[in-house]
């Protein structure tokens, strides 16, 4: 059976990136907690799927699309959400793209693409939802980074820096909210099989090298993912914050 966390039931939860992969799985658990549970993704037909399947049996589950690249965008579906469910509690920035990409190819507007994709949102999604939070008496902040820069992986140099700098913005953020008793912790994923990375990434040679890196000798799944995140969204996590979080089955 999952844990329940009575103090979640009924809170507003927005989720970037919340309609496929690990972000869906993170809509999934806050619904079961009861949730009000926003989610931002640019993708339309598996998003509004999603919202069929949950609301068909009671959750209450809001979509909205947007290209969160554009800011007035994502700006624009956060007031949406709001309106629907009311002032923000908890803020899950997991929306992120990883392309490879050689280094020889990038050019000034890739890479401010890229930057634009994996961490300036994070950024101005918690600028959005922090008079809610102040107003609210506190507040949970969730920023997806990545262990790709951590193992030092080649093949996505933007990518890597975007991530690595993820920890920097939670460090920083929990410092300037906290004494809004605001938490803001990051969350670094490893390798997480996703559908989008059984499809484009895993490869025999990478499968092997999963199993000789992990401590854990098996795959992982987003609802691993989910699951703790709920953990730290809940009063169980009451004292942490500006911390970063590895849930990787031990590569790093």
């Amino acid at each position: 059976m999952p844990a329940i966390y009575s103090d979640l039931a009924d809170k507003t939860v927005l989720v970037t990136g919340g309609g496929s992969g690990i972000g869906e799985a993170i809509v999934r658990r806050f619904a079961e907690q009861k949730c009000k549970v926003g989610f931002i993704d640019i993708k339309g037909t598996e998003s509004a799927a999603l919202v069929r399947e949950l609301t068909a049996g009671g959750a209450r589950v809001h979509f909205e699309q947007a290209d969160l690249t554009d800011i007035d965008a994502l700006v624009a579906a956060v007031d949406r959400i709001r309106t629907a469910f009311g002032p923000i509690e908890v803020l899950v920035n997991n929306a992120a793209h990883d392309e490879r990409h050689a280094t020889e190819n990038v050019t000034p507007a890739y890479w401010d693409d890229r930057i634009a994709v994996n961490l300036k949102h994070q950024f101005f999604a918690a600028q959005a939802v922090l008079p809610d939070m102040k107003s609210n008496g506190g507040g949970v902040i969730l920023n997806f980074g990545s262990t790709s820069w951590m193992v030092g992986l080649g093949g996505m140099a933007v990518y890597t820096a975007a991530k690595s700098a993820v920890l920097g913005l939670t460090r920083s953020l929990a410092r300037d909210f906290g004494p809004d008793n605001i938490r803001v912790n990051a969350i670094a994923p490893g390798w997480i099989m996703t559908q989008r990375q059984l499809d484009n990434w895993l490869t025999p040679e990478g499968e092997e090298e999963l199993m000789r890196r992990q401590c854990l000798k098996r795959k992982l799944v987003p609802d691993e993912l989910a699951r703790f995140t709920v953990f730290l969204a809940s009063e169980e996590a009451s004292a942490c914050t500006n911390q970063h979080y590895v849930v990787d089955g031990g590569w790093v």
